[in-house]
C-alpha cells in the first residue's frame, strides 16, 4: 500500500512538471523546458538524470527493470521520451532525438507499454500539440 501511494505521488508530480514543460519544448523549442523533462523522466525511473539520459536504450531498460517501478511508470517514460525526441528533432539536435527515440522504443518494448498510447494525465497536454 505504502509502495502503490508513493508510485501515485511519484507519477503526480512528474504529470505536473512534464504537462508544462513538454508543450515549451516543442512549441517554443526551449531546450531548458527539454532538460526539465528529462529530469523528471529520470526522477520518474529513480535516476541521476546525467546518467538516465546517457544510457543506452537497453540498459536504460535494465535499471529500471532493476529499481523494480518500471512496470508501473514505462508508459509514461516511453510518452514523454517519445515526444521529448519530438522536440529535440524541431531544434535540429538529430541525434539526441534519435537517441531519446530509441530509448522511448526500448522501454515500451521491454514493459509491453504501446508508444503511440498517450497516458490518460496528459491527454489535455498532448491535445494542446496537436
Amino acid at each position: 500500500m505504502l509502495h502503490r501511494d508513493y508510485l501515485l505521488e511519484v507519477i503526480e508530480q512528474f504529470v505536473s512538471t512534464v504537462s508544462q514543460a513538454l508543450a515549451r519544448a516543442l512549441l517554443e523549442r526551449d531546450l531548458d523546458s527539454a532538460l526539465e523533462v528529462e529530469e523528471a523522466i529520470a526522477e520518474l525511473v529513480q535516476l541521476d538524470p546525467e546518467t538516465a539520459m546517457s544510457l543506452a536504450p537497453d540498459s536504460l531498460v535494465i535499471m529500471m527493470q532493476l529499481s523494480g517501478t518500471g512496470d508501473a511508470v514505462a508508459g509514461y517514460a516511453a510518452y514523454a521520451l517519445n515526444r521529448l525526441s519530438d522536440a529535440y528533432e524541431r531544434m535540429g539536435d538529430v541525434g539526441t532525438a534519435n537517441m531519446r527515440r530509441d530509448q522511448a522504443e526500448a522501454i515500451a518494448e521491454a514493459f509491453g507499454a504501446d508508444i503511440d498510447e498517450v497516458p490518460e494525465e496528459l491527454r489535455d497536454v498532448e491535445a494542446r500539440l496537436q
